[in-house]
């Protein structure tokens, strides 16, 4: 029979998080007991509902937490995700739990706003393109561009959108931003022109998408606003993969409807080998990889644990809560 001692308290499901890092270790001197298990669904049926039935907290990587598993999860007291999106939670069924559901706020932002300009120089000077002819035997010197005094278009002044200006101001590039919630003031200190999404759309070079994935944004960038931008422009998805009609892009990048693009996300993770994105002329793509720095994993595994304590010890209330109107559930 098990007692309270044999109990998992943190079920940690990150991947890059393991037995015995510094964020385990934390937990553990808090006097919690952790289960590192990368993929729940690996896992056999009995063992997967019992880790979830036991579990006090989840710290979740992208692999999903579903309505029936959190259904399971009776003693769940919180889940923070190592990064900042959460589609892959099912917030509706924590919320209806009383569950907050968290995130390490601002602790990628940097890793993600330098891929940014990983993927925007790797296209303006035709990298991809350079290393294959080279590796062909073709000795062909491509033209560039460079990002001096190109427009920057950033759809999303979020904390990482704001670290992407921080250093497109560095390159010289005009910045134009929309954000249903716009920041003036940080806009008008950094020399930052608001517009319309249609309109950043249509005046940019370059567009990069900093925007959460919901229902208001899913296939967001489609066909008619493919249409919008620029021949030569470039698109940029570090955010999430459903923000963009993944089939439209691929027409308009192969019929020239913009310039090309740069994706780290994608609306099925794993990519599909067989997907157009992979074979497509134009469209550069990396496998979400973007925070994924010794310094931004670090952090967010540091900050999650320390959310977690936090909130199971009874110290503080949990921080970083995504679940709309959660204090109002708690009320």
């Amino acid at each position: 029979m098990s007692t309270a001692a044999d109990f998992t308290d943190v079920l940690i499901t990150t991947a890059f998080l393991h037995p015995g890092d510094e964020a385990d270790r934390m937990l553990r001197a808090a006097g919690l007991t952790t289960r590192h298990v990368p993929d729940l669904s690996a896992l056999p049926e009995a063992e997967r509902a019992r880790l979830l039935a036991e579990s006090r907290a989840i710290i979740a990587g992208t692999m999903p937490l579903t309505s029936e598993e959190l259904n399971i999860a009776e003693r769940l007291e919180i889940i923070v995700r190592t990064g900042v999106g959460y589609d892959s939670v099912d917030v509706a069924t924590a919320t209806a739990r009383n569950i907050p559901v968290c995130i390490t706020a601002g602790a990628n932002r940097q890793a993600v706003a330098e891929h940014v300009f990983t993927l925007m120089l790797a296209t303006a000077r035709r990298v991809q393109e350079n290393i294959q002819n080279l590796a062909g035997g073709s000795w062909q010197q491509l033209t560039g561009r460079e990002l001096r005094g190109s427009t920057l278009g950033i759809l999303g002044l979020g904390s990482i959108g704001k670290a992407v200006a921080g250093i497109a101001a560095g390159f010289g590039m005009e910045i134009v931003a929309y954000d249903p919630y716009f920041d003036e003031e940080f806009a008008a200190a950094h020399g930052i022109r608001r517009a319309e999404l249609d309109e950043v759309l249509a005046q940019s070079d370059f567009v990069t998408l900093h925007l959460f994935l919901d229902e208001s944004t899913r296939n967001l960038i489609n066909a008619d606003r493919l249409r919008t931008m620029k021949s030569d422009s470039v698109l940029i998805n570090t955010a999430r993969g459903g923000i963009v009609d993944e089939d439209a892009l691929v027409d308009a990048v192969r019929a020239g409807v913009i310039g090309g693009a740069a994706l780290d996300v994608f609306a099925t993770e794993p990519l599909p080998q067989d997907s157009p994105l992979l074979h497509t002329p134009g469209i550069l793509a990396t496998t979400h990889v973007a925070g994924a720095t010794r310094e931004a994993r670090g952090a967010s595994g540091l900050m999650a644990a320390a959310n977690v304590i936090d909130v199971l010890s009874g110290v503080a209330g949990p921080q970083f809560v995504v679940n709309p109107g959660y204090d109002a559930v708690l009320a």
